[in-house]
Parts: C-alpha cells; structure tokens; sequence
C-alpha cells in the first residue's frame, strides 16, 4: 500500500491534520518525513483511542518506545474498506431491504460504530447473501445461522489476536526488542500466517459439516421411527450438564490457577470421550452443557465416564430427555432448565436422570430410583434415578 499524504492520513486515523503531524513531531507516530505510511496511520488510529480514554501523550510515547504499540502495525496487513456505500445504495445494487441489511448487521454482530457504512467487501458480501436468500433458504433460519458464524468468526478472531499477543508480542517485549523491529518480525510472521487461516478453517469446517450431515440423518430416522412430529425449530434431545463438585472450594485452597487446571482436564476429557452423536454445546466456568440425538449413548458415556474418572474433584452429572427449542446453535426451555436442576442434585461420583431417560435407555444401564424431589423453579415432583453399569 502506497503513503498517503497527510489530509489523506488524517481523515483515515480520524483525527485533524494538525494533530496527526504533532503526534510524529513528539515521537507518538512513526513518521519519516516523505509520507504517511499504513503503519503509521494504525499507530494514530490506536493513539486516538488512548488519547479518549485519558492516557497522556506521555505514557504512550513510553509504551510506543517498548513495543507495546507494535501490534497495531499489522493492521497494515488488511485491505483497507474501499468504497463507500449507504444501506440504500446496497439495497439497489442486491434487492435487499435497507431494514433487512442492517438486521443482517445486527445479527452478525459488527460493533455498531462500524456499521454506518458499507465497503466495496462489504457490498459483495451482501451479494452472496441475497444469492443465499433468492435460492430459497428462510430468512428466519438464515438469520440465525448468520448470528452463529458471527459469534463464532469473532472468538477465532480474538482467540488468535489474544494468543500472538500472549505468546509472540510480550516475550519479545521481555527480551528488550526495540518499538520498529519488534514491529517488523510481528508483521512478517503475521504475513506469513494469516493466509494460512482460511483453509485450515475452511478444511475444519467441512469436516464438522460432513460430520453433522451423517448425525442428522441418523436422527431423522430415528425421529421417523418415534413418529411424532415437533413442531418447527423444536428438537427433541438428551441433555446433560456436567461439573466438578467442591470446585469452589478447591479454587479457595489450591488456588485458581491448579483449579483451572482441573477445569482444563475436566473439559478435555468430556470432549474426547463424548459418542459421535453428542457435543459440547457451551462452558460455563467449571459446568459443560452437553447435547445429543441418542439418551441410551448418552446415559452410557456418562456412567463410564465416571468410572473413568480418578482424583478429585469428582464430576457430577445429571442428564434429561426431551423436546428443546433450537435457536442460533443453542438449546432452549423448559426441559434444558430441568437437566442443569438435575446436575445440581448429584453429588460427586454420581449421574442422575430423569423418567424420559430411564423409558429411553437401554439394558446396559440399570436405574435404582432415589425418590421424588422438588426441583428448583418447578412447580411438579420430579422423578429421579442414579444410573450406574448392570451387573452382570
């Protein structure tokens, strides 16, 4: 990308001219004198934001000088937004409704100060998604389905942002490395790795697609086979939600980082030893919430699992079947609600389920029922069973 000259440089760091050429004359923005390069506009961009935020020129010539700054010069690695457009002028050019691509916007989860314009990337974006929409997809499912590619996209994005700082910017800061070369090596192993992420990414993800293909024809003949239709955006589903019991008290002492630890462990071991039919849905501090087509495998995963399991904390896990609403990735309602009350109940060791599990299960799994308790934000008794291996 060529220099800008300084009107040009002003307006893209949005900040006056006057400002810009004072912050490099006291050292804040790179500047050599012959143009106003994109890294120097990035730096003014970051120094504007301090400056709102009350930091003094000062300190951020100081942090300038140690390379903390640094990271912002990789911003001169993305395009820059070319063009210009209104909603209205995208709703002309792709017969989308103004309202429609602002929703679009909301749905995926652009900051809201960056969405008062649309760029040249941004208009074929909406190009793809009008082609999405004209084919026939519904809008309402296509607006969720937007809303998790953007929560998803964005914790890569930060996931990857977060570890280079953590693990390149801050050794080479520790190791004393000068502002501009630190700034150099950043820029070019940043180049040399971001190409890299859309088809490691898009490999991932038609794997995982092929993989949940397979899983939802299998459910819909299952589902067939119930013969009972739900109605539309209603799955029906065992859910389970696990946790360490006394983790609390092992954050007290031990300390948050062996706890973490723990968690870590904990949450690997769900994931690698889940049947092909269930997955991770969410982590909430040390509780996994877990969903799958199958309650019998499901039932069966956890009772090994606990078998498994050495050491303490022990996990907990209560498991429910039933009817959920499905919205942006997620599991809703009354029935998830009643599987988390359940887990609640457990003590470590041990995996409770509810009647709809047990009418669910197969033989391999015995039940010894524990009663008729009252759960938390239920008006009715429900059922409960401690699952654990048949004897033979």
């Amino acid at each position: 990308m060529e220099d800008l000259k300084l009107s040009q440089a002003a307006k893209r760091a949005g900040v006056s001219a006057g400002t810009l050429k004072r912050w490099a004359e006291q050292g804040v923005v790179p500047h050599d004198g012959d143009g106003w390069s994109p890294a120097a506009v990035a730096t003014a961009r970051i120094v504007a934001r301090l400056r709102d935020r009350g930091h003094s020129l000062a300190s951020i010539r100081r942090a300038a000088e140690t390379g903390r700054l640094a990271f912002g010069y990789i911003e001169d690695l993305f395009p820059a937004d070319e063009g210009e457009h209104t909603f209205e002028d995208a709703a002309r050019e792709t017969g989308l409704e103004p309202a429609l691509i602002e929703r679009v916007w909301q749905s995926v989860g652009f900051p809201s100060g960056e969405r008062a314009s649309i760029s040249d990337d941004d208009l074929q974006l909406l190009r793809y998604i009008a082609a999405v929409l004209a084919a026939g997809f519904p809008l309402v499912a296509f607006l969720q389905l937007v809303r998790v590619y953007g929560q998803a996209l964005a914790q890569m994005a930060d996931a990857e942002v977060r570890l280079f700082h953590l693990y390149v910017h801050e050794p080479l800061m520790r190791d004393g490395v000068g502002g501009l070369e630190m700034a150099e090596e950043m820029e070019g192993l940043a180049r040399e790795l971001l190409p890299l992420s859309s088809p490691i990414m898009d490999h991932l993800h038609q794997r995982f697609l092929q993989h949940f293909v397979e899983q939802d024809l299998i459910g819909h003949m299952e589902s067939d086979l119930e013969d009972e239709a739900l109605e539309l955006g209603r799955l029906r589903v065992a859910i389970a939600f696990a946790d360490l019991a006394g983790y609390t008290r092992m954050t007290e002492e031990a300390g948050e980082e062996e706890a973490l630890t723990a968690v870590e462990r904990f949450v690997q071991a769900v994931e690698d030893t889940l049947p092909d039919d269930a997955r991770i849905i969410k982590t909430i501090g040390d509780e996994v919430m877990v969903v799958g087509s199958d309650p019998a495998a499901l039932t069966g995963w956890a009772v090994g699992f606990q078998d498994r399991h050495v050491g303490r904390p022990l996990p907990r896990i209560g498991i429910h079947y039933g009817e959920t609403l499905y919205r942006d990735g997620d599991y809703y309602g009354r029935e998830v609600n009643q599987a988390a009350r359940v887990a609640a109940r457990a003590a470590g060791g041990e995996v409770l389920v509810t009647r709809p599990v047990v009418e669910a299960a197969g033989r391999e799994i015995e039940f010894d029922p524990i009663g008729q308790v009252r759960l938390k934000g239920f008006a009715h008794v429900t059922e409960l069973f401690l699952a654990r291996h048949a004897e033979e």
